[in-house]
């Protein structure tokens, strides 16, 4: 059935009074999708709606650790996703199986995990964190607290620069942020020398190292808002420029590209989301998130540790 993207919206809300179905989405989702969440957020905001939430069925607009999250947040609650195949380069890269083997070589050493990975790493870890609150979370452990961080290495990188710590990182990565290349940032810079340039700490050392500012992705929108400068060059997903259009329609934004022939640094498993799924997936409120209760108890306490720390 063919609706017009003003039905389909009609449909999607119809379906949520109905159901009491909320829409959490994350900034890297595509406009419309946005556009018609309740709540829109990077992965700690998300959390935390997710975990506050009254409605009987949560529609994650986004990839899936972030639905598992919000599973393992409300077990007893219905969370769906609009495509089960929108996974996650950075989570991929952490095999729980291999991630096992690498934290036993450190048997002194407590795990802090991005949230950014499956439930299954979350359930080894000792305290999830977000790029909002990465270093919060760190330095509330003593600086002799021997640690392993995972699953982003660049983020774990830009965590030891900034606390001064030498924590063991686990060699994974973000292939939307790795990939950013240091040539194409000089080269926009060089284009544009009244800009600032304002990077996800997801990046590679030597792209934060010429940023002005690094930053979560509200981190980011929040700068690009109240900073004086009309011009940003952009070091993260395309999504996020949405919001700061929205924002500030007076400003210009440039995403960092990564390929010469388009101005864009997509996300390919944020972008299977559509407004037609999330249709779909309400109506026959499925694919749903379904994880084991134990499970869900192990990964559920370093996540309720960070949601507490985080207040």
């Amino acid at each position: 059935m063919y609706f017009s993207k003003e039905k389909l919206i009609d449909e999607i809300k119809k379906l949520q009074r109905n159901k009491n179905a909320v829409i959490l989405a994350h900034f890297y989702q595509v406009p419309e999708i946005q556009d018609i969440a309740d709540f829109i957020g990077d992965s700690l905001a998300l959390a935390q709606n997710a975990y506050e939430t009254k409605a009987d069925i949560i529609m994650f607009a986004g990839v899936h650790f972030m639905a598992e999250t919000a599973k393992i947040l409300n077990p007893l609650k219905k969370v769906i996703i609009p495509d089960l195949e929108a996974g996650c380069s950075l989570a991929d890269s952490c095999p729980p199986a291999e991630f096992k083997a690498f934290k036993e070589k450190y048997p002194d050493h407590i795990v802090v995990s991005y949230i950014n990975c499956s439930a299954s790493i979350k359930a080894m870890s000792d305290i999830i964190c977000t790029s909002s609150n990465a270093i919060k979370i760190v330095e509330s452990f003593p600086k002799y607290q021997k640690i392993i961080f995972a699953p982003d290495k660049n983020l774990g990188n830009y965590v030891n620069n900034i606390t001064g710590r030498e924590m063991v990182l686990w060699n994974g990565s973000c292939e939307v942020h790795d990939i950013i290349s240091a040539e194409t940032v000089i080269d926009m810079k060089l284009q544009h020398p009244d800009a600032k340039l304002i990077a996800h700490p997801e990046c590679k050392a030597i792209i934060l190292e010429m940023a002005d500012y690094i930053g979560s992705t509200t981190s980011l929108l929040n700068y690009a808002k109240t900073d004086s400068s009309k011009k940003f060059i952009v070091a993260t997903e395309t999504g996020i420029l949405h919001a700061m259009e929205k924002n500030s329609p007076e400003k210009e934004f440039l995403i960092v590209h990564t390929d010469e022939k388009c101005s864009c640094n997509d996300c390919p498993y944020m972008k299977k989301n559509t407004l037609e799924k999330i249709y779909l997936a309400l109506k026959d409120e499925q694919p749903e998130i379904i994880l084991e209760k134990d499970l869900i108890e192990k990964a559920g306490k370093p996540i309720m540790k960070m949601l507490e720390l985080s207040k």
